[in-house]
């Protein structure tokens, strides 16, 4: 039996307390460290079969939406391809901050990423800096998974 990754219940996606659950792909069709991305209408979502199991959330980067399932995984961090951003799928949380820099989730600001021989560039002036400034990386939100005769369902809203 494939187990499902257990996530803070507080991280939740909104409207899917009581959505109902959808079928996406034979659970066989995703071995351990595989993700794939599964929509629902406009709603991309990952399914990732972690090192504790199974997760879904969406399928965009908590900092800024680029689609997690052509990144890495490894365990359950899982790698944004656009910005080298990592993202923890057990706790929901940034494991290491986008090259780009930006708030973490309790709004502490981390400058742009720089080498660990070379002395920290300053921000430059400008609105490109006050927008980083102000992009918040978010923890996950997650849907509710379950296997039914060896199908995936995920709980998506309406």
């Amino acid at each position: 039996m494939t187990s499902l990754l257990p996530y803070p219940p507080e991280l939740r996606a909104p409207g899917t307390t009581d959505a109902p659950f959808r079928p996406t792909i034979p659970v066989r069709d995703l071995p351990p460290g595989a993700m794939r991305r599964v929509s629902f209408g406009d709603l991309d979502v990952l399914l990732a079969h972690t090192s504790l199991g199974l997760a879904a959330v969406d399928d965009r980067c908590p900092h800024m939406a680029a689609p997690l399932s052509i990144g890495g995984l490894d365990g359950c961090v899982v790698a944004c391809p656009l910005h080298s951003g990592r993202f923890d799928l057990g706790t929901g949380d940034p494991v290491q901050m986008p090259t780009t820099g930006g708030l973490w989730p309790d709004g502490a600001y981390e400058p742009v990423w720089c080498p660990p021989d070379r002395e920290p560039r300053p921000d430059p002036p400008g609105v490109k800096t006050e927008a980083r400034k102000l992009t918040r990386v978010r923890r996950f939100r997650y849907y509710p998974l379950r296997v039914v005769d060896g199908v995936i369902e995920v709980g998506v809203p309406g």
